[in-house]
């Protein structure tokens, strides 16, 4: 038995390691800023592009899609995979996807409007 390094009062290394790390200053807790009337206000507010597909896909289908935006991932075989991460790395093509969300948007709207205009 090694008893070489066994001396009960000394600590060892990894207590040592230990203590050192308990005795530094632990983190604040990080307070988040409230939400601007700006940030409220846009449509794309807390909204992740993986929503934005599937949304897209939902209400205007992947061959509306391609016809819209002729990118091949939403004409050839689409796949949220595929799509999401060619949207990822193409600016021009997000761009066109948040446009035509916002148009969705737009029409969601005008039928609310004009389904409560019909019921009153």
């Amino acid at each position: 038995m090694n008893t070489n390094n066994i001396d009960n009062n000394k600590p060892t290394d990894t207590q040592k390691q230990s203590e050192e790390l308990s005795n530094k200053k632990k983190p604040t807790k990080r307070i988040r800023k409230q939400a601007t009337e700006e940030q409220l206000n846009n449509p794309f507010h807390g909204v992740k592009l993986v929503q934005v597909l599937e949304r897209l896909v939902a209400y205007y289908g992947w061959e509306y899609l391609g016809d819209r935006v002729n990118i091949r991932c939403f004409i050839y075989n689409p796949t949220m995979k595929s799509s999401l991460g060619f949207l990822r790395r193409t600016a021009w093509a997000r761009e066109h996807v948040e446009d035509l969300y916002l148009e969705m948007l737009d029409e969601k709207e005008d039928r609310s409007k004009e389904n409560d205009e019909k019921a009153n």
